[in-house]
């Protein structure tokens, strides 16, 4: 009887002991299994950071080019042709074509066909955001940028800029006449409320249509445009006391402030004057 238990003892110990073996054994098979598949994941991780970056600088290397920085620009005032563009960035139609595709490749801008045209606008409102925080990152930190503004601002002594606020406060007093100095497209496309059309190649010859009673404002693309700054010097050097606006239309629509287009010009005219 003592015998047989003292078998039975023996053959659990040795059961108990093989057991652990095998768990220990396991655990030391599956250690380097672990470890490459920690490996893996932490490469996994590194390739996916590294993709993501590599897609966020395809984005802003599209926006390495003062040419197709100057294309945003004029997208921002809305939707174009490639051959508009090209007439208003100096461009080929080819080379505008080239830098339009480079900038659709990065997402940035968009296109849609118009009959036989193909019209670009940019991707979001989060495009013309991202070009307006360059625009400030440029003049707060590259002195180059601020001395050239503000050199060619200096052969303009006379000319008097104003804020969008300021702007507000004369359009509540109705003290003011506000005049849109971009092409007519880029105005029908949209433009502050009560603006008028005043292309600057036409100025000159419909000048004498402005009255001179009130302080003439005029404003453009943005403050990068100098359409209006040569329209307030017009306008200064015949007898009239303008202004421009420091920035343009897309800063006031993006602002939310009171904008028309084409039809609800059309519509206010018929219903008489808008002095």
């Amino acid at each position: 009887m003592v015998l047989s238990i003292a078998v039975q003892c023996i053959i659990d110990f040795r059961n108990l002991t093989s057991l652990h073996s095998r768990t220990l054994l396991n655990e030391v098979c599956t250690l380097p299994i672990m470890c490459m598949n920690q490996k893996k994941l932490s490469m996994d991780i590194r390739e996916f950071k590294t993709s993501l970056y590599k897609e966020m600088s395809g984005m802003t290397k599209a926006l390495g080019n003062p040419h197709r920085l100057e294309i945003l620009d004029l997208l921002a005032q809305g939707p174009a042709a490639v051959e508009y563009i090209a007439i208003n960035t100096n461009l080929t139609i080819a080379n505008a074509s080239q830098h339009l595709q480079v900038l659709k490749h990065a997402f940035l801008v968009v296109s849609e066909k118009r009959g036989k045209y193909n019209y670009y606008k940019l991707a979001n409102k989060q495009v013309f955001e991202a070009w307006c925080a360059l625009r400030r990152l440029g003049f707060s930190l590259n002195d180059e940028i601020a001395d050239l503004f503000q050199d060619f601002r200096k052969e303009r002594k006379h000319l008097k800029t104003i804020s969008t606020e300021e702007l507000l406060n004369k359009i509540r007093n109705d003290s003011v006449v506000i005049v849109d100095v971009r092409p007519e497209e880029e105005f029908k496309n949209g433009h502050i409320e009560n603006a008028l059309s005043y292309p600057r190649t036409d100025l000159a010859g419909r000048m004498n249509e402005l009255p001179k009673e009130k302080e003439i404002v005029a404003y453009c693309r943005g403050p990068l445009c100098m359409m209006a700054d040569d329209a307030v010097e017009m306008l200064n050097q015949n007898g009239y006391r303008a202004s421009r606006l420091e920035k343009g239309f897309p800063d006031w629509s993006a602002g939310q402030l009171p904008i028309e287009r084409e039809e609800d010009t059309h519509q206010k005219e018929s219903q008489g004057s808008i002095y």
